[in-house]
Order: C-alpha cells, then structure tokens, then sequence
C-alpha cells in the first residue's frame, strides 16, 4: 500500500513540513550541500534506497564532492568535513539512532559548541522530517529500478 497515496493529505502535511524545515535551515545559514549530507545520512541509516538515489543526485547537482557522498558513512574517520558539518552529522546519526538511548547531553554540547541554536534545530528538524520520509517510502515500497 503506497501510504501517501492512500492518505493524500497527511503526504501534502509531510511535504509542507519539509519544504518549511528546508526554509528555516537556508534562514539559519546551513551550507545548502550539508543539508542534503544531513539527508542522505539519515537515509543511509535507515537504508531508503529511493531517498538515498534522490538526495544523492540532489547533493551532486548543488556540487557536492562525490568523495564526500562515499566516505560519509564514516565521516568521522575523514578529514573531508568542516567542524560544522561533523557537528550536524553526529546529531543527525543521535536523533536517527534515538531508540539506541536518546540524544545524550554530549551529542547536544558538541553541536552547541559549533552550530548556532536555530542551526541546532534546524538540523533536528531536518532530521525528523528525512526520518518520516524514510518510513513512508520503506513501507511502501518505493521501487528504485536500476
């Protein structure tokens, strides 16, 4: 069952919320690029093939550098991240991994330490909302033909 399709006005609410959140992070001055980094991430995570293809060629078209889109898995191995990006990306991987024990207090001090307030919350909210998107095309099966 294609749940968006099946509940056209919860999908136009997800959507609406994203194209809000995607607002508020450009406000807070987020690198365009580490908002789709902070995407895919959370895709990866939660293995969504259909939004990994999507934001992936999203972060290629902005101009990312696809030696960032392969080691991002272990970005924190790489001296291919700025400070702000490897602040956003460990919240990004605790607010994913909330079942794992929550957002620790360290998680919220190291992105304090780098990002703004509204950038914080704008990566959380970023984060939520690429975590719901990941749901809806996991459980219905979003096909990504090769």
């Amino acid at each position: 069952v294609n749940i968006g399709q099946q509940h056209p006005g919860a999908y136009r609410a997800l959507l609406a919320l994203s194209e809000e959140v995607a607002n508020d992070a450009a406000a807070t001055g987020l690198d365009p690029l580490l908002v789709e980094l902070v995407r895919i991430r959370t895709s990866q995570i939660n293995g969504c093939a259909f939004c990994l293809r999507m934001h992936t060629r999203d972060a290629l078209k902005k101009g990312e550098n696809p030696d960032r889109i392969a080691v991002l898995p272990a970005w924190a191995e790489t001296g291919y991240f700025s400070e702000a990006d490897r602040a956003a990306l460990r919240l990004t991987e605790a607010v994913t991994r909330v079942s794992d024990g929550h957002v620790s207090d360290d998680e919220y001090a190291a992105a304090a330490a780098v990002l703004t307030p509204d950038q914080v919350s704008a990566v959380a909210w970023l984060t939520t909302v690429m975590n719901a998107f990941n749901r809806v095309a996991i459980t219905s099966r979003y096909r990504v033909e090769g």
